[in-house]
């Protein structure tokens, strides 16, 4: 039964063992909060009516978005 040598024996093999990258451990993730009353870019899928609803009135169809959403979330409190 034959053992495989535990040093590399040809040169080049030894030397790339040498600068073969670091293992690293993951950092844990750090939550960010977001500040309040700033927005935050999300990505959101929607009804192409939906979409097509709040952009007939040209540009600003996302803040039109936005303050729809608002208006139901202040009309339907969680507490």
């Amino acid at each position: 039964m034959a053992t495989t040598p535990r040093r590399p024996a040809n040169p080049m093999d030894a030397a790339e063992a040498l600068f073969k990258p670091a293992k690293k451990t993951a950092a844990p993730a750090v939550e960010k909060r977001a500040l309040p009353e700033v927005k935050e870019q999300v990505t959101l899928k929607l009804d192409s009516a939906v979409i097509e609803y709040f952009q007939e009135d040209g540009p600003g169809w996302q803040d039109r978005i936005n303050d729809a959403l608002r208006a139901v979330m202040q009309a339907n409190p969680k507490d």
